[in-house]
This record gives structure tokens, sequence and C-alpha cells, in this order.
């Protein structure tokens, strides 16, 4: 019993290890531990061990790396303390499951022989894939962001985050396999998985695509508003007040970005209060992008409404993209009928946002195309990639005073950056109170506005075209070797069945 509740205490350990190899920690070798710790903790292991450790290692993951989820729940409602931990609690133990999952599946069917190693390397990056779409998917904490400061950043634009990710769960597996009993020939592939993505990585290109075109001249607006007054009838006139106050002086640029939902009222009632700007804007030829909620016709209801989180060219053309991942709970409510009234923070302003119906075309400015992301959008790799294919740069704006001073502007600054890396385009990032960034195709910050205060960050940036191997191929490639790493754990070797027909005997 003392045994079985160290093993749990190890694992949870062990998954809290994750957090500090990313942002803001960045001690990115911490990354090669964890897998390798939780397949020592499952070797050997009956499935119910597995799902336990499996939970207790997601637990540690999760608890660590999305505490930030508190500060969203108890700072911005009235939710009480022991409901708002309540609640916390259970979205980190939700999440756990998956990891629980992927424990007892592996000690239930893949470790079957010397090569169940592999077969957890594989099994890991699956069930982060999983993670990717798997009831919206939360596609958070991936091992393959601790990469994107290290030696090994140059994979990402041969196969994305996600065989970033492979290369880090795979290393470490062989790691654990170089301490564990093996034979010569599976000593021998360890140390080549562990060594050949480091050899390899610095004879990779360091660049697959090109410039096009003049750059454009930027300005990207941190307007501060607290999150407490923004969605208030009476704050409107004062915060879009605001906004042009910070804007006037830079009406020499192309473009100019405001934040998600910068403009928290519908466009027709915002309009009235804007008419002097936008003719201001029109006369420097200055194009502006804002976030703001948009009503848009049902095609299923045509007498009512769909609500929109959307970016819109205001002025210097015209264009709208509305987001295609909404938050759970923040954005929309899951079993509205049963939670809405129930606790304040499932009353939120902004929880009554719906899915666009039909496609979404890229926003075009000054003859480009940006591939627009709004908020978490960010963090799903194959959305952004499709989106990137079509587009010269990549733009993404957000809203992050809901996270406070936690760590999550950071860890999502992070995952902002490994997209532009993946696609090989300039990414512009505007957010209300930070991290304001302009980042380049290899994914180092260029500029930066301070945080948590009003700014404007001005800079240039160069449209690209051309695609990366990743843009090109996607996630398949990855997949596909990840099953086949899988299988290898598949298979009893004859030596491991004829021991256990004599211990059976």
């Amino acid at each position: 019993m003392m045994a079985h509740l160290l093993s749990m205490l190890l694992a949870l350990l062990a998954g809290s290890l994750i957090t500090p190899a990313l942002a803001p920690f960045n001690f990115w070798p911490l990354a090669w531990l964890p897998p390798a710790l939780l397949y020592l903790l499952l070797r050997e292991r009956s499935p119910r061990a597995g799902l336990w450790l499996g939970w207790c290692f997601g637990l540690g993951v999760f608890g660590a790396g999305t505490s930030w989820v508190f500060v969203s729940i108890s700072e911005h409602s009235a939710t009480p303390l022991p409901v708002a931990l309540l609640l916390t609690g259970l979205f980190v133990a939700a999440l756990a499951i998956l990891f629980a999952l992927q424990g007892w599946l592996f000690c239930r069917h893949f470790n079957r022989n010397g090569y169940a190693w592999l077969a957890f390397a594989g099994l890991w990056w699956l069930f982060e894939w999983l993670r990717s779409w798997l009831l919206t998917g939360f596609p958070w904490l991936y091992l393959g962001y601790a990469s994107l400061d290290s030696p090994l950043a140059n994979w990402a634009p041969l196969g994305g985050v996600w065989l970033s990710s492979l290369w880090i769960a795979l290393g470490s597996c062989a790691l654990a396999a170089l301490f564990t009993p093996r034979s010569h020939g599976q000593r021998a592939l360890a140390l080549l998985l562990l060594a050949a993505p480091w050899l390899a990585a610095p004879l990779l290109p360091g660049h697959w695509t090109q410039p096009t075109g003049r750059p454009l001249q930027v300005a990207l607006v941190q307007a501060d508003i607290p999150q407490e007054i923004k969605w208030q009838s009476g704050a409107l006139d004062t915060i879009l007040q605001r906004y042009q106050q910070l804007s006037r002086a830079h009406l020499d640029v192309d473009l100019m970005i405001w934040p998600e939902t910068a403009v928290p009222a519908l466009y027709s009632r915002a309009a009235g209060l804007l008419g002097d700007w936008f003719e201001q804007l029109e006369q420097t030829h200055t194009t502006l992008i804002s976030g703001l909620p948009a009503a848009v016709p049902d095609h299923d209801e045509p007498r009512d409404y769909r609500f929109h989180n959307s970016l819109a060219v205001l002025s210097g053309g015209a264009g709208i993209y509305h987001k295609q991942r909404l938050v759970p709970f923040g954005e929309y409510l899951p079993l509205e009928g049963l939670l809405r009234g129930l606790v304040d923070f499932f009353n939120l302003p902004a929880s009554n946002f719906k899915l666009p119906q039909g496609e979404q075309r890229n926003l075009r400015v000054n003859g480009y195309r940006l591939a627009s992301a709004i908020c978490y959008e960010i963090a799903y790799p194959e959305l952004v990639r499709h989106a990137a294919r079509d587009s010269e740069l990549l733009l993404t704006v957000s809203n992050d005073t809901w996270f406070g001073h936690s760590i999550a502007p950071d860890q999502h600054m992070q995952i902002a950056r490994m997209r532009a890396l993946e696609n090989g385009r300039w990414l512009l990032r505007g957010t209300n109170n930070g991290i304001t960034a302009l980042v380049a195709p290899d994914g180092k910050i260029v500029e930066q506005a301070p945080r948590y205060q009003s700014a404007v960050l001005r800079g240039e940036v160069q449209p690209m075209q051309g695609e990366t191997p990743y843009q090109r191929v996607g996630v398949w490639p990855v997949l596909i070797l990840s099953l086949l790493l899988s299988a290898c754990g598949l298979r009893r070797s004859r030596s491991s069945y004829s021991r256990q027909i004599t211990v059976s005997s």
C-alpha cells in the first residue's frame, strides 16, 4: 500500500515537471524527464495501476500547467472561493482522465516486449494529438513547445509542434531504455534515437519561405481595459475614446490592429461613435482591423441571429473573420439549460457566441492576405496551417486580461511563436494588456510592448511566400509514424512468451 502511494506521488511530481519546461520558466531540458518517468512507473504494472498512475500524472500536468483557470473563475466573477477551487479542481481532474486512459491502454495492450518504450513514445504523441480535437480540443502544454528555444527548433518547419513533441517523447523514452535491462541491439537503437535529432538539426535549412512585396508598417494598440468594465454598456464611449487617443499618433502606418473584442459592441452601435475616426483613417489610407462581436442571420433560423467573436477590417478595405474554436464556459456554455444561472461564472457576458456557418476566408490588407486566429485558436496547429497556406502574414488577437498575472499569457505567447516558425510567416500578436508582440518567421520575438499598461507597439513586418514542409503535408506523417511506433509494443516477444508459460506452469 505504501509503495503504491509513493508511486502515485512520484507520478504527480513527474507530471508537474512539464510546466517549468515551458514558458515562462523555459527550463526546456526538463521536458525530456516526464515521459521517461511515467514510462518507468508503468513498466510491468497492471492496467488498473496504470489507470491510477496515469491519472495522478495528469493531475500534475494540468494542476501545475493550467492553474490560471482559477484566476479566470475567481477574479472575473462573483464566484465564492470554495466554488472557484472546486470548479478548477474538476477541470484539472477531467483533463487528467486522458492520461489515465493512456496509462491503462499502455499497461493493457502495449507493454508487451522489449520495445515497449517505443510504443509508449508513440502512444504519448497519439494522446497529444487526441487532445487537439476531442470535445473541441484543449491543445495546451504540448512537449514540443519546449523545443522552441532549443537546438531542435529547426525541426518545427518540417513537422510542426507534432514532430517536436514526438522527438522529445522518443528521446525521453530512449533515455529510460538506456537505464533498464536491454539487448545490445535495443540499446544501440535507443542511443541512435536519442542522438539523431540533435545531430541532424544543425543540417536542416534555416529558411523555407521567401519575402514577397514591400514590408508593411504596423501599429498594435494595447489599451489595457480592465475586464470588469469592458462589457458595461455605459463604458463603451470611454473605451472607444481610449483606443482612438492611443492610435492618433500612429496614422502614418499601413496597418493598425486593435485586439480581441476591442470594440465591445455590435458595429451598428459603435459606428456612430467612430464616424469621425473612420474618416481620419480613410484620409491617411490606414487600414484598421479590430476585434468585435458580430451578428449574422442564422441560416437555419432566418428570423434569428448568430453572435460571433470576430475580426473585421473597419477601414481601408473590407472583410470579416468569425472565430471557429470557442472557449467552453468562456464563449459558449455547454449544457446551457442546466448551468445558466447556477453559478455567477456561468453568466459571463461573452458566453453566448456561436460557431460560424460556412468557410472563413483570410482578411486582405494592401493586397496581402492575413491568416487570422482569435485568442486560443492560435493553439490549434492544423487550423492555423490551413489558413497560413493561403496567406502572406499571420495575425492573432487576444484578451489575456482573463488570466491576470498568471503564467497563461506566457504560455499563450510561446504557442503563437511556434505557429510563426511552423509556417514561415511573420506573426502580429495584438492583446489588451500583453503580450503584444511582432514575431519573425524563425519564431523569435522582434518587438514587444510592455505588459499590464497602455502602449502602442510599432514595427515593420515582411510578407512571405512559399510553404514549409509542414504546411504542405500537415500532421499525417507524424501520425503514421506514431501508429507504427505504438505497434512495436503490441507483439509479445517469443522469449517473454516462453517466460510466461514457464511461470504459469
